[in-house]
């Protein structure tokens, strides 16, 4: 009995490592489960409280529940069923798509990722990139607000740091949903994107079967209360100015909104959001889209131009040479209640064909980017650069380039603008704007006077583009 029994070396290792992952199974992943739920549970106390509209439990429902409820919610199988049918395909494989579409769409909302590594993430970034600042809220408007609503931020798209910035700036009101494009399914960023809440969109996709399944998405989670924050343009400006809006998630949210009061009726309040920026990190990338017949980047061209860009700044920080990227700058503009707007203008949504709904919801789209018009903010670089383009082959000395932006922003606070002015000093806002450009190269400076680089014009027209609809921008002549 007390026999040494002699064991292949293979033999110990596949023993030693099955103990080890049955020790693993049993003992620290289950102890890992319970210390990351406890955690959660503490940040959800602690942040509940504080948060403007209460944290709904459908963000903190299981993934694999809401997959399910997806999946077998009664228009989506009935959407299956007609198009195994319609198409002769057989319903399980049509099943396996709804599937796959329904996993690609759900979220995992990690609160504790969401406010102790995002949130951290996020203000990191963008503070090191710019200098944030709120310029503007309509705080007597969002006090108004019932908690019980589901809101809708609605924004213009700039740059893809639209994301972090108001992630960031918003967080201490409400978890943000975003509607992320297919740009972010790269790993690692898809699993950490989706643990913060945002759920992918396949934009321009002709499948009906996935429209229907993302559209019953929408529609549940604008039901059960989650905010969520939409690009109306549908993608990043090209030109600089605002885009005609898009109506896909629009037209999901308000197909089964019921304006009638109602214990399990939630009101939906749209909420216009503008940012601008002193420097887009993307600016030129984008004005590479307006030349239609010049060559196009590939993905390894992309990327080197990216990684290009990281190490030039990275050398400058090193060097003691690097500056921000001057202002970032979000304002929140006034709610607008989609129960008072259905009151007022007597629409009843479900009651609509496609043709009258779709009509409406352009018609509401018209006055939500007209409110997100109506705060974008004003900063340095895109008045300066307005200025500069009213005669591009003019030269002006400092002091008539300051008056001429003095001027301007007189125009622009009597037409109500949200102009954000640095430190209070109208002086200084210019001298930013004017610093900002020339070390872009995007102004030369000769002899004490100052002109556009006729190579950098449509640099110059892309910043004073994101404030043309302002006022009486019109009369300012913006190179094509």
């Amino acid at each position: 009995m007390n026999q040494t029994v002699p064991l292949p070396l293979w033999a110990f290792v596949i023993l030693a490592g099955l103990a080890a992952w049955a020790a693993l199974v049993m003992l620290l992943v289950p102890g890992m489960r319970w210390f990351f739920r406890r955690r959660i549970k503490l940040v959800i106390r602690q942040i509940g409280g504080k948060l403007a509209v209460e944290l709904p439990s459908f963000k903190l429902t299981r993934r694999q529940v809401l997959i399910d409820r997806l999946f077998h919610d009664p228009k989506v199988q009935a959407a299956a069923a007609e198009h195994a049918n319609t198409h002769k395909e057989r319903l399980g494989d049509v099943w396996r798509r709804i599937d796959h579409y329904a996993r690609e769409i759900v979220p995992s909302f990690n609160a504790y990722i969401y406010y102790r590594i995002g949130y951290a993430v996020a203000r990191a970034a963008a503070r090191a990139l710019y200098r944030v600042r709120i310029g503007f809220v309509d705080e007597e408007g969002l006090a108004r607000i019932d908690r019980k609503s589901t809101i809708v931020f609605v924004m213009n798209h700039r740059s893809n740091m639209d994301y972090v910035l108001v992630a960031f700036l918003a967080a201490e009101r409400a978890a943000l949903s975003f509607a992320v494009g297919e740009w972010a399914r790269i790993w690692p960023l898809q699993q950490l994107i989706k643990a913060m809440g945002a759920f992918f969109v396949r934009r321009n996709s002709g499948d009906p079967l996935y429209r229907t399944v993302l559209q019953r998405y929408v529609q549940m989670a604008s039901a059960a209360g989650v905010t969520q924050a939409v690009f109306p343009e549908g993608g990043l400006s090209i030109d600089g100015r605002l885009r005609p809006p898009r109506f896909g998630l629009l037209d999901y949210m308000l197909k089964t909104f019921d304006e009638r009061p109602g214990e399990e009726r939630r009101d939906l309040v749209f909420i216009p959001v503008g940012l601008n920026y002193d420097r887009v990190l993307e600016d030129r990338s984008q004005l590479l889209k307006l030349r239609h017949d010049g060559p196009r980047r590939g993905g390894l061209g992309a990327a080197a131009t990216t990684l290009g860009f990281v190490l030039r700044n990275a050398w400058l920080m090193l060097g003691g040479g690097w500056h921000r990227f001057g202002y970032a700058c979000v304002n929140f503009g006034s709610p607008l209640s989609m129960r008072a707007w259905a009151g007022e203008h007597g629409l009843h949504f479900p009651s609509l064909d496609d043709a009258a709904r779709k009509a409406e919801v352009g018609r509401l789209a018209q006055r939500l980017m007209s409110g997100i018009g109506a705060v974008i903010p004003v900063l340095p670089v895109p008045l300066v650069a307005e200025v500069l383009l009213r005669d591009p082959q003019q030269a002006l000395s400092e002091l008539e380039l300051k008056a001429a932006a003095h001027q301007r922003m007189r125009e622009l606070e009597t037409g109500g603008a949200k102009i954000y002015i640095p430190r209070h000093d109208h002086d200084y806002a210019f001298g930013v704007g004017l610093r900002m450009l020339i070390l872009r190269h995007a102004v030369i400076e000769e002899d004490g006077l100052y002109r556009p680089d006729p190579a950098q014009l449509e640099l110059l027209a892309y910043y004073a583009g994101s404030i043309a609809h302002i006022g009486n921008a019109g009369a300012v002549r913006i190179p094509s």
